[in-house]
């Protein structure tokens, strides 16, 4: 179990009001083998040594049950507040209802929970995103084509969300026709593998949205492999890998989310309720579509 605290705030006195120790805040996050959610990581360790508070940080190799663990184990350190990105939407309930169970404020980032009690959620609009990037490919298509889907975790809010979106762009051009949509997990090596199977049940395919830049860097190299590099590729996230890709002309454009802003927020949120301030229960995070143009 990978785990990082960071009480550097509270050795240099940063921020604490005269308090003889800094708000204790956990940050509960499904993979940090991802690049997305190290920046996302990045943001909140960030903002939380810029105000003063304690916080630790636990890996939770998208693993629901090891997720659940490492919530008790937060919960046994005495936390003021929880911020829990999910790995599972249905699983992350049990998480939440055991912070709810002593009083721990919840707050969900990029992910939500199902059900206990959230008091913010912070995260991209990815049903919007997922019909920014279903749009892009109606548009580079004429409206006209075959087009498969790489979708994330399943359970997940963001697979869910994302797949909601891409598919009301997909419907509402009937010239498209979503000739298989399978799990890769979010994973770039899942990616590469499922975008192979999916070429050789579906060799004349024109575009692919994969909901985030990883499974898309994976489908690029399977697709360079069988020769197709006119497929059209779009991804998700916006991360560094991903935002270089479509520079060098590997991927067609992918939705970019700002993940350090989703940490800092989370932060920022977490401080607000810990001074007893009411905070909004939805805080959008903007989303852009990124081309070479």
């Amino acid at each position: 179990m990978k785990k990082l605290l960071l009480a550097s705030a509270v050795a240099a006195g940063i921020g604490l009001s005269g308090n003889a120790m800094a708000d204790r805040i956990a940050l509960v996050v499904s993979t940090l083998n991802n690049p997305f959610f190290v920046t996302m990581q990045e943001g909140a360790e960030q903002r939380a040594e810029a105000l003063g508070h304690e916080l630790i940080v636990l890996d939770s190799g998208n693993d629901a049950a090891r997720e659940l663990s490492n919530v008790e184990d937060a919960l046994s350190r005495d936390i003021d507040l929880l911020l829990m990105n999910p790995t599972d939407s249905d699983a992350a309930v049990s998480s939440v209802r055991s912070a709810n169970a002593r009083n721990v404020p919840v707050i969900t980032l990029d992910r939500s929970a199902n059900g206990g009690r959230v008091a913010s959620h912070i995260a991209s609009d990815n049903v919007a995103g997922g019909q920014l990037a279903g749009g892009f490919i109606a548009d580079q298509l004429g409206g006209e084509g075959q087009v498969v889907q790489l979708e994330g975790v399943p359970g997940a809010s963001a697979t869910r969300d994302r797949g909601e979106g891409f598919m009301a762009s997909i419907e509402a051009a009937p010239g498209l026709e979503l000739v298989a949509s399978q799990p890769a997990n979010f994973n770039r090596t899942e990616g590469l593998n499922v975008m192979e199977n999916l070429l050789q049940a579906h060799p004349d395919i024109q575009a692919v949205f994969a909901q985030n830049d990883e499974m898309a860097l994976g489908a690029q190299r399977a697709l360079q492999a069988s020769g197709k590099d006119d497929v059209i590729l779009v991804g998700f996230d916006g991360t560094d890998a991903g935002v270089q890709a479509v520079k060098d002309g590997l991927m067609d454009a992918t939705i970019a989310q700002r993940p350090a802003l989703i940490g800092a927020l989370g932060i920022n949120t977490a401080d607000a309720l810990l001074k007893g301030e009411s905070v909004e229960a939805n805080i959008p995070v903007p989303l852009k579509l990124i081309t070479q143009e």
